[in-house]
């Protein structure tokens, strides 16, 4: 049984909340593990696989129990849709058997380490059913919810507390996956990530496409997040302090300043400055109190959540 599904503990405004960060980039550049088309999820098939993923979690969570903070525990789950498994030969049992699996996995890891000062809240997570970075496939809502439907009742069905969505880059899937969710009593979680103008790369405003998403589903998303962006991206988008800016509540920013083009091409992982970044997310939080959820993406690793740790709880040290 779901443990806060009914109550999520990080809506409380009070209270931090650490995620994980870039976990692909960290195990293809520093682990030198190979990761198919990022498919992370592949490697709970086996215990080498596990093992590599348990061991990635542990730094994140012992940082968190170390701080008193809660942790926001998000599935290795982010290309375990249809058709990207389908590319690694995972057929509709066996997609919905390593979701479940990675969940439970999540659970006996939460069982392990979960303190009164620590809450660990289980997130499935989804990502979108083509490339994060370009929107050149879109489908309508409803063909979002259809397709993403079969792993949100999956997760539906396991100790699962949310879905969360990520590096979403239009209206339409953010919509269809918030009814999905809906529709099977899940909270839901949005998070749309951003071009180096502030802009979703459709071209329609952050702004715009959280305000739209909450219109065409009554409101479900639980919060927003933002994701897979330099906090240089979209920093003077949040210094206009719009009441719209209040359904943002996460943030997941990548280490680096270049474009998503320039990340796709590059061969090299840019991790930029630890220090720096964590106050970033420093100026972020004065700005905006509410972002109570945050870790990194693609570039970042233990290194840049304890920075984001230390900058946000009035502590700063220099990186080991």
């Amino acid at each position: 049984m779901a443990k806060y599904r009914a109550r999520l503990p990080q809506l409380a405004a009070d209270k931090l909340f650490l995620t994980d960060a870039g976990m692909e980039t960290f195990l293809i550049f520093h682990e030198g593990v190979e990761l198919p088309f990022f498919a992370s999820f592949d490697l709970m098939k086996n215990e080498e696989g596990v093992a590599h993923v348990r061991r990635y979690y542990e730094r994140f969570i012992a940082l968190a129990r170390h701080r008193g903070l809660g942790f926001v525990f998000e599935a290795p789950t982010w290309r375990a849709n249809a058709d990207w498994a389908a590319k690694l030969g995972y057929d509709t049992p066996a997609l919905a058997q390593i979701n479940r699996r990675t969940i439970a996995f999540m659970a006996q890891m939460r069982d392990e380490f979960e303190a009164p000062e620590t809450p660990i809240v289980i997130s499935g997570n989804i990502g979108p059913r083509g490339d994060g970075y370009s929107p050149d496939r879109m489908k309508s809502a409803d063909e979002a919810r259809r397709y993403h439907a079969a792993q949100i009742d999956v997760f539906a069905g396991s100790e699962a507390d949310l879905v969360s969505a990520f590096t979403l880059n239009y209206v339409n899937e953010a919509v269809g996956i918030a009814r999905a969710a809906h529709a099977v009593g899940m909270p839901v979680v949005i998070s749309f990530t951003v071009e180096t103008d502030g802009r979703l790369p459709t071209g329609q405003t952050l702004k715009d496409a959280i305000i739209e998403t909450d219109l065409e589903t009554d409101g479900a998303p639980a919060y927003y997040m933002l994701n897979c962006a330099h906090p240089t991206h979209f920093a003077e988008v949040l210094a206009t302090r719009e009441p719209w800016m209040k359904r943002l509540r996460g943030l997941r920013a990548n280490a680096s300043m270049r474009s998503h083009a320039e990340l796709d091409a590059a061969p090299d992982l840019d991790a930029g400055d630890p220090v720096a970044f964590g106050r970033q997310y420093r100026d972020l939080r004065r700005l905006m109190p509410q972002l109570t959820i945050l870790g990194g993406c693609c570039g970042t690793d233990h290194r840049h959540v304890e920075q984001i740790c230390f900058a946000c709880t009035a502590e700063e040290r220099k990186v080991a």
